[in-house]
């Protein structure tokens, strides 16, 4: 899965209000993920349907302005190259290379438009 979107973080404010309208429009399924501030958003509400992102409340946010809009995640081979080479585009690191335990490592950056964008290299192994 290399350079594929992977992932989306969707910020809110309230979580129930989130999640009721995306599963009144577009018939999401959510998953709680420990905590009661984020949402895994699913395809459909199915126990098959595919995660494709995450309703999360705004304090996950790295940089200080609302932000609204859909934060999204590329899946790259090599994280460390990925950062390294954001850093020679006069990308900016955000947040530096970070284990998300069981499911891989992820940094956060702006592109050279202000953009902000994440890349993630899975790796269930990730403490």
């Amino acid at each position: 899965m290399k350079n594929k979107l992977s992932h989306f973080a969707i910020y809110i404010d309230d979580i129930e209000r989130a999640k009721k309208f995306y599963e009144s429009v577009f018939q999401w399924g959510f998953n709680g993920y420990g905590q009661d501030d984020f949402l895994q958003i699913k395809t459909d509400r199915s126990d098959n349907g595919e995660l494709i992102g995450a309703l999360q409340s705004r304090k996950y946010s790295p940089v200080p302005e609302k932000i609204v809009g859909f934060e999204c995640t590329i899946g790259v081979a090599n994280i460390d190259e990925t950062i390294s080479k954001v850093e020679s585009n006069l990308g900016k690191i955000l947040m530096p290379k970070t284990p998300i335990p069981s499911v891989g490592y992820i940094a956060k950056f702006l592109d050279t438009e202000g953009n902000l964008f994440c890349a993630i290299q899975y790796d269930n192994t990730a403490k």
